[in-house]
């Protein structure tokens, strides 16, 4: 790990800019969304004991205990003696394991699929989506005809799975770029009831892939919600910082005089390739395939080929009731995910067997982030 340096004196900084309302909550306001949790009648044998729950969680909130479970930094950190939450060294030590995978000379090669779409059968739309049929379809190319390891990654489980979040990104790097720590140390924050956040899963998945293949539907000319969470969170992954001792936790100050003193911009997913399928049904399909692809260019990914991106319209003007019909008569469409797919494989083979070069890779950008 980088050891960033602690900041000096000499790094003249502007004060943090203050000004908007408390959020704060008074024990009453606090309580009364605490047992909004439990409205169903079958919690009513245990009233007595949810209200003496919801004392206890109080106390940690009018305390604001974001990480009650803390051991020192250790050798290796900027200050080794500072504490840490144990959810973040148990998310740094899941990091560093995908990192040990994924420069290990005899992994021939892994891929992480991402189904970006909300939509599934196991919860209100009572269907699957066509991205997920979409994700189906490269993983058999992976596996079957590429010989190469896949993941996929389901985002729909954010709407369909109990205790399955992704919390919003709080712009820590918006103060400063050390603000921001990689792995993301703004969550769990037990104080705020802010916990099951998935990025410290999903972080290895980025980490170990040595190709990554992004899928996603087109809502309202955008992402959608799922991917987007996931990108604002992948923040941190490029140009984060490794040490959050060295920023003595959320300091904003310090951030700051960190940052002008001299920040590198570590980009902790550099030189990964990527393909990306955007499918609409009735605009939008081309920007939103560019903006991907895009955010992943800026963190320093790779496009692995021309046909890897790609962007189609299904069923375009026709009904939605009959959208996966439309897919179904659709060969040329399924036949270009697989293409993508192969494309991906094959950069991926490529870049292992050390027969593909990443181009631009020795210049510097005068301008980072």
């Amino acid at each position: 790990m980088a050891k960033p340096k602690l900041p000096g004196a000499h790094a003249a900084a502007p004060v943090p800019r203050k000004g908007m309302p408390s959020p704060r909550l008074d024990e009453a306001q606090f309580r009364r969304r605490f047992l909004q949790q439990f409205v169903d009648p079958a919690f009513e044998p245990v009233r007595g004991k949810l209200s003496d729950v919801a004392d206890i969680a109080w106390q940690a909130y009018a305390a604001s205990r974001k990480s009650p479970l803390t051991r020192r930094a250790g050798q290796g950190y900027a200050d080794p003696d500072y504490e840490l939450a144990v959810d973040w060294l148990a998310a740094r030590a899941a990091i560093e394991g995908a990192r040990a995978q994924h420069d290990d000379p005899g992994n021939s090669g892994h891929v992480l699929i991402v189904n970006a779409s909300p939509r599934s059968e196991h919860s209100c739309p009572g269907e699957m989506s066509k991205s997920y049929r979409l994700a189906e379809l490269a993983q058999s190319v992976f596996e079957a005809e590429a010989g190469l390891s896949s993941e996929l990654l389901d985002l729909s489980r954010l709407t369909s799975e109990y205790g399955r979040n992704i919390h919003p990104c709080k712009a820590c790097f918006s103060t400063a770029a050390p603000l921001c720590h990689w792995p993301c140390s703004c969550y769990p924050n037990y104080s705020l009831g802010q916990t099951q956040d998935w990025m410290n899963e999903i972080y290895p998945m980025w980490v170990a892939a040595h190709g990554i293949m992004l899928i996603s539907p087109v809502n309202w000319y955008q992402v959608s919600s799922p991917l987007k969470l996931m990108m604002d969170r992948l923040v941190c992954a490029d140009g984060g910082n490794p040490d959050p001792t060295a920023t003595h936790g959320k300091d904003a100050a310090r951030a700051k005089q960190l940052e002008l003193a001299g920040w590198g911009y570590p980009r902790h997913l550099a030189g990964r390739l990527f393909s990306v399928v955007v499918h609409g049904d009735v605009a939008g399909a081309e920007n939103v395939r560019r903006s991907i692809s895009d955010w992943l260019r800026f963190m320093h990914l790779e496009p692995a080929g021309a046909l890897a991106e790609l962007d189609r319209y299904i069923g375009y003007w026709e009904p939605y009731a009959t959208s996966h019909e439309a897919l179904d008569a659709n060969q040329a469409i399924q036949e270009e995910v697989r293409n993508a797919a192969r494309v991906l494989a094959e950069a991926v083979r490529k870049r292992r067997a050390g027969r593909r070069e990443e181009i631009g890779a020795t210049l510097r950008q005068p301008r980072q982030k």
